[in-house]
């Protein structure tokens, strides 16, 4: 299967020369003349509005970044700048971070057989599958991704149920249901299974993967408010716990959209934001495409996001040179209206 053919990639946007960077503090901005800003505040009144409009639920945070800086920045009621947020999925592209940095460093390889114990066995046709398989949810292990139903799901047993001591050895138990790189099934499972490679790539345990974290990502990015969520086997729960304020996020964003480069130091290796962004074949009735661990096209082509359960957003449009924050508690169809507002938001952009 492997990637799927399409258009060259944009090209992403360089930091402008006359914008800081924002390691301690964001630099702020006003709408670009070229925004349609009527429209955008519209949009925002009724995001924002109390009660919530019931087609989209709360928006409890929504944030502009524009030439690397702060356009537009709102909270619900009582929250700030300075309340963190959960990640739900947006950790998976968290997850995909950490593994580029380890790429760099020469501890795994990405297209290697991922070396899985549970996997081992000579006869296991699950030994084929590579950590590439898995960044980009093809690897053909069975897992059902449902976030309603219990009697159904897996994510909810691996997260709050029998899988929540030790999430990865649950995920990397199922059996394969298609041949690797055959068939593409979004799965929290994989991305948990994949966080656990990467800490034993690492080595240390809970407290060597959490300063790893913070050391080669979080910190030089300036990024202060991050807290990972480890499960009591010491796997960082890369599917779906890391919370931070929504600034940092952006933060997070600012550094794919600069092609994994910050203030002149190389965080992730060269390509590896391509990487994320190249087109992973998907099902025909899957609206949005997939890279890496990374969604593709919300908010229009060359567009890519990290996105989170109840409509947490982080949104990058490298034609724009935007960065789009959002969070809140959008269940179910819910979210489909939040992807529509998101798209709309950004066109205000162009």
């Amino acid at each position: 299967m492997s990637h799927a053919p399409g258009s060259p990639l944009p090209p992403l946007p360089s930091q402008p020369s006359d914008v800081p960077w924002p390691t301690a503090a964001w630099p702020e901005a006003p709408l670009s003349d070229a925004a349609d800003a009527d429209r955008l505040h519209r949009l925002l009144d009724r995001a924002f509005a109390d009660p919530a409009p019931d087609d989209m639920g709360e928006t409890h945070a929504f944030l502009a970044v524009q030439r690397g800086q702060i356009v537009l920045e709102r909270y619900w009621q009582d929250l700030t700048a300075n309340d963190t947020f959960p990640s739900w999925s947006m950790a998976k592209s968290i997850t995909q971070a950490l593994v580029g940095i380890l790429v760099m460093q020469g501890k795994i390889n990405i297209h290697a057989p991922a070396g899985v114990p549970e996997w081992q066995a000579m006869d296991d046709p699950r030994r084929e599958i590579t950590l590439d398989h898995l960044l980009r949810m093809s690897s053909g292990l069975k897992f059902t991704e449902d976030y309603v139903d219990g009697e159904v799901s897996d994510v909810i047993d691996m997260l709050f149920g029998q899988g929540k001591h030790d999430v990865a050895a649950f995920a990397a138990n199922f059996p394969l249901e298609a041949a690797p790189d055959t068939v593409w099934s979004y799965s929290s499972g994989t991305s948990n299974v994949v966080a656990r490679i990467a800490g034993q790539a690492l080595g240390g345990g809970r407290e060597g993967f959490d300063r790893f974290m913070g050391e080669v990502l979080f910190d030089p990015i300036g990024m202060k408010s991050p807290k990972p969520k480890f499960d009591d086997a010491g796997t960082f729960i890369g599917s779906s716990f890391c919370y931070c304020t929504a600034r940092d996020f952006a933060r997070f964003g600012l550094l794919y959209l600069r092609d994994g480069i910050w203030d002149g130091e190389r965080i992730l290796p060269e390509g590896w934001v391509d990487y994320a962004r190249t087109p992973t074949a998907v099902p025909a009735d899957e609206p949005l495409g997939y890279g890496a661990h990374w969604w593709l096209g919300l908010c229009g082509p060359g567009s890519f996001s990290a996105n989170g359960y109840q409509g947490q957003y982080t949104i990058l449009v490298p034609e724009l040179d935007l960065i789009l924050v959002r969070h809140g508690d959008s269940l179910d169809e819910k979210g489909e209206q939040v992807k529509r507002w998101l798209a709309e938001v950004a066109d205000c952009f162009r």
